[in-house]
């Protein structure tokens, strides 16, 4: 096959994800196309992908409609693998294949950035969006298409970003009036959502998996059944990913989707974090086996969140696949990590929901719980968050700290009441009374 696909990264996401769709698409008849890996770091990933001839096995196991899945695919949408950093031309050479139409990205969050000390003449330039940019640079000298560009990073507007970046280093680089007008009309930044959980290597299971298999597979992934990918545009025709049976929808704009996701699976996480912590309990899994806990998240999500979303059943499905994939058996999603910097996710995630209720004059009291109980372990817990606000919270009253616009974007003190009477519980009559009055 053809290659058709430029793919930046290496990871286990996209190999979990767009290459597992891919690879689908090739073997059901409806796309004709190979991907090409291309490392934006000194990957030594690059090595085991070409070692393998881009072959691996993916794993999907989790929970679907009430029913266990656990399916094995051995996946070849991959062609190769190159490593910019050990053969520069190689990969400029990419740029003459008048295949190549899609190119996908997932570089992390921290991939879409601007870096001014990237040149032109850098074999390559350090950072994805320089190296890109020079990649369409090569190619526009070529008089060959752009691209659509399908940028998977789970930033805001990824897309558009991503563009932005591009555009400033043909600035910065004073490269030609023609190629920046080409790059606007000739090629296509789509702002995308992606969701799905990829636990990648599944390091305790391995031996076994590759036994059962027959050979060792140095690029094993595992992930959940779940997947979501909404991409700002229509390129169906293309890439008919819909057609093939994928959760892929095309329009015109993420928003809606990305507040659905945010509000739903990310405020249910951020609100269930800290009452768990507070319990003992370590993982996302142990907290939906614990009656208690399972209502708290039930009484948050059913009777605050959702009811502040449009009451659709593309809503109401979303919602209740959340649940499943929280009860995950395979997964044991460490509530320690979901905790990092939850200062701006309980912003981001839960505080819109609460600025919903805040605005008809309501605290919304098991969401006011949730604050509190983040503050409580703040305050009594080593936690990792920009330090300025753990000092902050550590040394301050609640009243102070709710009043800080710096941490929450807003005073919150009209919140004061509850989140003290909250304080007061967990201190006074301890963490599960005080978790049973948040519902009451």
């Amino acid at each position: 096959m053809k290659e058709t696909i430029l793919q930046f990264g290496t990871g286990n996401f996209l190999r979990g994800f767009v290459d597992y769709f891919v690879d689908s698409m090739n073997k059901s008849g409806d796309y004709d196309g190979k991907i090409v890996i291309v490392s934006p770091t000194n990957s030594k990933t690059v090595e085991r992908i070409n070692n393998q001839n881009g072959r691996y096995n993916l794993i999907l196991r989790g929970i679907d409609n009430g029913k266990e899945i656990n399916d094995r695919y051995e996946i070849s949408s991959i062609s190769r693998a190159i490593n910019p950093y050990a053969d520069f031309d190689e990969y400029l050479k990419l740029a003459e294949n008048p295949d190549l139409r899609f190119i996908v990205s997932n570089t992390t969050e921290a991939g879409i950035c601007f870096d001014g000390s990237c040149k032109i003449d850098d074999m390559p330039a350090s950072s994805f969006p320089a190296k890109l940019t020079q990649l369409l640079y090569a190619r526009y000298h070529c008089n060959l298409n752009g691209f659509v560009i399908l940028a998977c990073e789970l930033i805001d507007n990824n897309g558009t970003e991503l563009k932005k970046c591009v555009l400033e280093h043909a600035r910065l680089w004073e490269l030609e009036d023609e190629f920046i007008s080409w790059i606007e009309s000739e090629n296509t930044f789509c702002n995308t959502l992606v969701d799905r959980i990829v636990t990648g290597y599944p390091t305790d299971e391995a031996g076994k998996i590759c036994s059962e298999i027959g050979y060792n597979d140095a690029l094993l992934d595992t992930a959940e059944p779940y997947h979501l990918w909404v991409i700002e545009g229509d390129f169906e025709n293309e890439l008919p990913l819909a057609k093939s049976g994928f959760n892929v929808i095309w329009m015109d704009n993420v928003k809606p989707y990305k507040k659905m996701k945010v509000r739903i699976l990310n405020g249910s996480h951020t609100s269930l974090v800290f009452p768990s912590m507070l319990c003992g309990v370590e993982a996302v899994g142990d907290s939906l086996k614990d009656e208690q806990l399972n209502a708290f998240l039930s009484k948050c999500l059913f009777e605050y969140i959702m009811p502040k979303l449009d009451d659709t059943d593309e809503i109401k499905a979303f919602a209740g696949a959340v649940l499943e994939r929280f009860a995950n058996p395979y997964i044991r999603h460490l509530w320690k990590s979901i905790s990092l910097n939850s200062v701006s996710k309980f912003t981001a995630r839960v505080l819109p929901t609460i600025n919903d209720y805040l605005s008809e004059g309501i605290v919304p009291k098991p969401l006011a719980f949730s604050l509190a109980c983040l503050i409580e372990y703040y305050k009594t817990n080593d936690v990792q968050d920009d330090a300025s606000s753990v000092e902050y919270i550590k040394n301050n009253d609640t009243a102070d700290i709710l009043a800080n616009v710096n941490l929450w974007g807003k005073d919150l003190s009209v919140m004061l009441d509850t989140v003290n009477d909250s304080l007061d519980k967990i201190h006074n009559n301890g963490i599960r009374e005080a978790i049973a009055w948040s519902m009451s």
